[in-house]
């Protein structure tokens, strides 16, 4: 069997980067348009038997505004009423 020498590469901590690649956080500022994008977006977090039945945000989606349409007008937050209303 044949010994192959691999080239050791020089390991000498985090400051072997090129200067080029190198980010200084300090001068980082938030994402700008996050908010703007994001300001309505909720995050939900489904269990594994519903996610299997609903896999899209869009499946989901389709099926609670259905549910809104279903439910009595007394029962239905105002904000769902203005969206409702809109479409």
């Amino acid at each position: 069997m044949k010994r192959t020498h691999l080239a050791k590469s020089d390991s000498t901590g985090s400051n072997d980067m090129r200067l080029e690649y190198r980010f200084d956080y300090r001068k980082a500022r938030p994402n700008r348009f996050a908010e703007r994008v994001y300001k309505d977006h909720r995050i939900v977090i489904l269990d594994p038997d519903i996610s299997k039945v609903f896999p899209t945000s869009k499946s989901v989606n389709t099926v609670l505004r259905a549910l809104i349409r279903t439910m009595p007008k007394s029962a239905q937050p105002k904000a769902a009423r203005k969206r409702l209303s809109r479409r």
